[in-house]
């Protein structure tokens, strides 16, 4: 049964993607829209509720959520401003996700140091 959970999960999870891309196709408004809503973050707080019962564990998980949010916004704020500098797609996306690294990094070391 727990394959079938996973699979489950996987399938939905993969399916939010699609979704957004190809709604993005049509309308780029509706497509960043539904990227944007935390569906993921409900859905695995859901599961992790389901599979562990256990609240703090939740509340926990959805602060950390919030604070890794602002390290995530790099990437949405450097990728158009390279685009709109005439910077290639790829070198721009690679560029802006090693600075969304860096800022995890940062947001994370921020994190473990508050929990102590």
């Amino acid at each position: 049964m727990a394959w079938m959970q996973l699979a489950i999960r996987v399938l939905l999870s993969g399916g939010l993607i699609v979704g957004a891309s190809e709604i993005a196709k049509k309308n780029d408004v509706f497509g960043a829209l539904l990227a944007s809503l935390p569906l993921i973050s409900i859905f695995a707080m859901i599961w992790l509720y389901n599979d562990a019962g256990d609240t703090e564990q939740i509340a926990t998980f959805s602060k950390d959520i919030f604070w890794l949010v602002i390290p995530s916004l790099v990437l949405f704020l450097t990728l158009p401003v390279f685009l709109q500098k005439g910077i290639d797609f790829w070198p721009a996306l690679s560029i802006s996700i090693v600075l969304t690294i860096s800022g995890y990094f940062i947001g994370l070391k921020v994190l473990s140091g508050s929990s102590s």
